[in-house]
């Protein structure tokens, strides 16, 4: 394989065969790279079918080539501007929890110590009341 490409440039090929791991692209009549699925575009790619077909031009980067294995590896997404971060959401408000002004009253945040021997005593007199 002669190079006459290099990593980093961005070029136009020809989509010539689709796989589940990634695109076969033809530079020239003799030499052609693959595009991993991961390279396709930004975001998540399942069936890079949906998103190129055989035949279609698409503009490349070339990202690494492999003169002893003869391999290029291109990306599509490369050549493409990073879709915006979306600001998070901010949860809505589901309403307004209204509180009734507290009853004075013996119960509350009683400890179980403090609680035992009152629950005794109601125990008692209802089993008295039996």
């Amino acid at each position: 394989m002669t190079t006459k490409y290099e990593t980093g440039a961005v070029l136009t090929g020809k989509v010539t065969g689709i796989q589940p791991y990634g695109a076969f692209i033809a530079l020239d009549d003799q030499t052609q790279g693959l595009v991993h699925i991961s390279e396709i575009k930004h975001g998540f790619v399942k069936d890079i079918n949906e998103v190129l077909s055989i035949g279609e031009e698409v503009k490349v980067k070339v990202l690494n080539v492999d003169e002893e294995k003869g391999k290029i590896s291109l990306s599509i997404r490369a050549t493409e501007e990073a879709p915006k971060q979306q600001a998070p959401r901010t949860p809505r408000r589901q309403g307004t929890i209204k509180t009734e002004p507290a009853e004075t009253s013996n119960e509350g945040f009683n400890t179980l110590k403090d609680k035992l021997q009152e629950w005794i005593e109601q125990s008692r007199d209802e089993l008295i009341k039996k």
